[in-house]
């Protein structure tokens, strides 16, 4: 399904459920109680169905956005093996109370089975100090999930809610792709169970239930500019505009 962007946003949403790629920017936790360093991975895969991993190129961006400012965190990257494919990581360090945000650019990805390019902006929150502040700053990004429920210290079973945004303005109608970090315990039925879909509201708002306990990826999809693929033919571009949201168990913590 395709639903029409204004004309300053100049987008078309698409869906794209089959072979659903995933950025991926995980943290080691979504809150760190007493700050501290955190570490994160960068991987491009398909989370649920637990790959296979695409190989990627250093990424074009990575910075952090906190207290109203962008710092470029590209120079930490280290480089990885994940199933022997490229992937990235690094440590950052938080010194002081309040949410961060890390995001990611990665270069154009050519997908050949679908003859697009692919550029998934990533980002996700991490909650310094346990402040619950400064969770829903915006990074910017061409295509960005606006947080409305906090991001951070949910349980599963919480609701989640957000505004799809392109160039900063809501999208009506959005339809949102998700899907679970599967951590091997779950197979699911067929197909159609692989990845979620929901469907903003006329003001880009959508929301979700997250059903178990791990790493949930809320993806928005939109066409970007007409492009050449590597032979020279013509081919489409993909921008997405991801955030990724933990959610525990309350068992896994009782008695703590």
């Amino acid at each position: 399904m395709r639903a029409a962007l204004s004309a300053s946003v100049a987008l078309v949403f698409v869906t794209s459920t089959a072979f659903a790629h995933f950025q991926e920017i995980i943290p080691s936790a979504d809150v760190l109680p007493e700050g501290g360093k955190v570490g994160v991975e960068i991987v491009f895969t398909h989370p649920m169905e637990r790959g296979p991993v695409m190989e990627m190129a250093k990424p074009k961006r990575l910075g952090v956005f906190a207290a109203g400012k962008t710092s470029d965190l590209l120079a930490t990257l280290t480089s990885k093996k994940i199933d022997g494919k490229q992937a990235w990581a690094f440590e950052h360090e938080l010194k002081a109370p309040g949410a961060v945000t890390y995001f990611v650019e990665p270069q154009p990805y050519w997908e050949p089975a679908e003859k697009k390019w692919i550029i998934h902006y990533a980002k996700v929150i991490v909650d310094a100090f346990a402040s619950g502040e400064g969770w829903s700053a915006q990074v910017g990004l061409p295509v960005e999930i606006e947080p409305l429920s906090r991001p951070t210290g949910l349980w599963t079973g919480n609701l989640f809610r957000g505004v799809v945004r392109a160039k900063g303005k809501p999208v009506p109608f959005a339809e949102v792709e998700i899907e679970w970090m599967n951590d091997g315990s779950v197979k699911a039925p067929n197909e159609a169970f692989v990845t979620q879909v929901v469907r903003a509201d006329q003001n880009g708002v959508f929301a979700y239930v997250m059903p178990r306990a791990g790493w949930w990826g809320f993806a928005a999809l939109v066409d970007g500019p007409d492009a050449k693929s590597p032979d020279g033919k013509p081919a489409k571009t993909e921008l997405g505009g991801l955030i990724w949201v933990k959610a525990t168990d309350m068992g896994s913590v009782a008695g703590k």
